[in-house]
Parts: structure tokens; C-alpha cells; sequence
């Protein structure tokens, strides 16, 4: 399930791996930033490459994913 700025997010539970999501968005230029954090999960922005308009956007509690992002804000970190 894929979701648009304005639509549903998804926490993860569509089977892919959100990790392994950011590392390609980042290998093709691209941009990811973390909207939030808290208790509910983290919510990510995918953006495109120049940073601007956001494409895709989910929030999940995947511990992985928490992992990877400790600390960070965004891909350009």
C-alpha cells in the first residue's frame, strides 16, 4: 500500500521493509525526513529528490526502522 501526503498512512504492516525503503530513496537522491516520533511510532516523509514536494509518507513502530533512525532527522544528516 502506498499512501499519498494527503492519504491514509500505513504502519508497515504491507510487508516491506521500511529500512531497506530509505536506503533506496536515499541511493536514488532522494530525500526521507522524520515528521514525528513518539509512543504511537515514527512517521516519515518521503520526498523527492531536490527535497521538496512529499511523495509517500508512513508511520510504524517497526524496531528496525527506530534503530536505524536513532537520533537522525533526515536522510541528509
Amino acid at each position: 500500500m502506498t499512501a499519498s501526503p494527503s492519504g491514509p498512512h500505513t504502519d508497515g504492516s504491507d510487508g516491506r521493509d521500511l529500512v531497506a525503503v530509505l536506503r533506496r530513496w536515499e541511493d536514488c537522491g532522494a530525500v526521507w525526513r522524520v515528521l514525528a516520533q513518539g509512543p504511537s511510532g515514527v512517521t516519515v516523509a518521503l520526498c523527492q529528490c531536490d527535497g521538496g514536494q512529499e511523495v509517500e509518507r508512513f508511520t510504524s513502530t517497526d524496531p528496525g526502522l527506530l534503530a536505524f533512525l536513532a537520533g537522525r532527522s533526515s536522510s541528509e544528516e
